[in-house]
């Protein structure tokens, strides 16, 4: 198992790669193994030793010269780098690995080959299991409709937020068409209970609802999701549809868009330019529709400039576009979720938890949620746990990261205590100006600021009363 060289070279080089967490199989120029770390071992379900001083093919029997990238590497003398690869070994175990190999040079002389093995078997596994589960539920939608995995409707997104009340109405309009749409939102801003609602109030809410994080699944890997597989176009391959043909005239949320390796995302321009997905290793091109609703973690023109989003992918699917903004932009939203989210963990917990303190409150306000609001719920969350029945959630409740400052219950930003408010005044007046607002956008139409506020417009009527 040693490889050739000087004993302390040898014994050294052995050591390191014995420490790598990948795969290693090292071949001559004949395909015979010269180097097996066990993690190939534990890989491939056998022992070095099974390995060592073997021809490939020996080792490795349902291998061919034309699919091991080792023997492909040592006949052309160029490397493959990502390369997917499904083989049975020695003991009937199927084996998927995305593999990088390259060729093993001295002095111009092609000595043998190296390859570095990523296990994705059980990635693969999980992916295969929700591709099966999504093919079933297609055929279940033929026969029951409504039966998607959108869950979220319009009414379960609530905010007292001008600017997302006004992207809420936005997207309500925008569900009644078929354009592409794009969402950019930072990490727990909500952006697939919009895309949810968005599938749920249009026309295609019968339809399947399928969503792919491209940033889930190695991008090898993500292709044959994407599009399908055909059997016979890789070893162990099978003929399977591919989220595209899951979602056909429906809805397909392509989340973290940013995250899809660059080559991949020139094949799904091609798909949506012509509306045709061709499986992995088949030359039928099939005829869908689907509605792509794409996402983004980052800011577009942050994705364009570093290469991370080919610029005429984002021209196709950046035809209707939302942003929508981080909860440390809608700080008068942060109280009103407090209260709904004790509300529902109320409810939930079968606990009688009566509020929040105005000094933890303070805490919530101040603290930036990097997180945004998925953050301020969990945080909710772990106070409930140990809230007591009839009691007030204080400060002593909140989690250990969001930090209380001995300032923050005397001074923000630079005032004393004295001179702000009382809070039930202050929501009160913010209240107020956000109703002016929409009253102005909509020339003194309370029906429209009403649809705009996300409040029944008695309730709207009722509140202007009151000043």
């Amino acid at each position: 198992m040693m490889i050739s060289g000087s004993m302390e070279t040898a014994e050294t080089l052995n050591a390191i790669l014995k420490t790598i967490d990948e795969g290693i199989h090292v071949v001559d120029a004949d395909g015979i193994t010269i180097f097996y770390n066990t993690v190939a071992a534990a890989l491939d379900g056998l022992t070095p030793d099974e390995v060592h001083n073997c021809h490939v093919l020996d080792a490795f029997p349902s291998l061919t010269k034309e699919t091991s990238t080792l023997l492909k590497v040592i006949q052309t003398g160029k490397p493959i780098y990502n390369e997917h690869q499904s083989y049975t070994n020695l003991k009937g175990k199927q084996i998927d690995t995305v593999n990088s190999t390259l060729p093993l040079w001295l002095n111009g002389e092609l000595i043998g080959a190296v390859e570095v093995a990523k296990d994705l078997s059980k990635v693969k596994q999980l992916s295969e299991q929700l591709l099966d589960l999504q093919s079933k539920m297609k055929k279940i939608n033929k026969t029951q409709k409504n039966q998607t995995f959108a869950t979220y409707n319009f009414s379960d997104i609530i905010t007292n937020d001008l600017t997302l009340s006004q992207v809420k109405v936005q997207c309500e309009k925008a569900s009644q068409t078929h354009s592409p749409i794009l969402i950019y939102g930072e990490t727990g801003t909500g952006k697939e209970m919009f895309v949810q609602a968005i599938h749920n109030s249009s026309k295609r809410s019968s339809k399947p609802f399928v969503v792919q994080n491209c940033a889930a699944i190695p991008g090898p890997l993500l292709e044959g999701i994407l599009f399908g597989t055909t059997k016979g176009s890789f070893t162990g391959a099978i003929d399977r549809p591919g989220v595209f043909e899951l979602a056909d005239g429906g809805t397909l949320f392509l989340d973290e868009l940013n995250s899809m390796p660059v080559e991949l995302q020139a094949k799904l321009l091609r798909v949506v330019q012509e509306g045709m997905v061709q499986r992995i290793g088949s030359h039928v091109n099939r005829k869908i529709d689907v509605r792509i609703i794409s996402a983004l973690n980052e800011k577009p023109e942050d994705c364009l400039n570093t290469g991370r989003l080919r610029h005429d992918l984002f021209y196709r699917l950046n035809v209707v576009y939302f942003e929508l903004p981080s909860l440390r932009e809608r700080k008068g939203d942060i109280s009103f979720l407090i209260q709904h989210f004790i509300s529902h963990f109320n409810s939930v917990f079968q606990k009688s938890v009566e509020g929040i303190t105005t000094e933890a409150e303070h805490v919530l306000l101040n603290y930036s949620w990097p997180g945004n609001v998925r953050e301020l719920k969990h945080a909710i969350e772990h106070s409930m746990n140990f809230a007591e029945d009839h009691s007030m959630i204080g400060p002593e409740l909140l989690p250990k990261h969001v930090p209380i400052s001995s300032n923050s219950t005397c001074i923000e930003e630079g005032l004393e205590l004295s001179s702000v408010p009382p809070l039930r005044q202050a929501l009160g007046d913010y209240e107020q100006q956000i109703i002016q607002m929409a009253l102005k956008q909509t020339s003194g139409n309370i029906l429209q600021a009403a649809k705009i506020l996300g409040v029944p417009r008695q309730t709207l009527q009722y509140k202007m009363k009151q000043r």
